[in-house]
């Protein structure tokens, strides 16, 4: 399950673990998009606090791409000639 929510300057979305017949949950993950990054965020039970990590758009864009490729080192070719 998710949700979605539009802010002047930026979007929230939240990814909530429901389980799927697994034997425990995991927190939710907040992912805010901005304009220039990409901030995920999920809070650690053990240690009580929040673990964030900050992506850079190109580094989404590199994330994305990997999803539908195979084992390999990549560089994405970004402008110039229509790529």
């Amino acid at each position: 399950m998710f949700t979605i929510e539009h802010g002047f300057d930026n979007t929230l979305i939240t990814l909530v673990d429901d389980g799927h017949g697994e034997d425990h949950y995991r927190e939710d993950v907040i992912i805010k998009l901005c304009d220039d990054k990409v901030v995920i965020t999920q809070f650690d039970a053990k240690t009580g606090d929040k673990q964030q990590i900050t992506l850079s758009l190109s580094q989404v864009e590199d994330f994305e791409a990997a999803l539908d490729l195979p084992e390999g080192s990549y560089i994405l070719r970004r402008g110039g000639r229509g790529d």
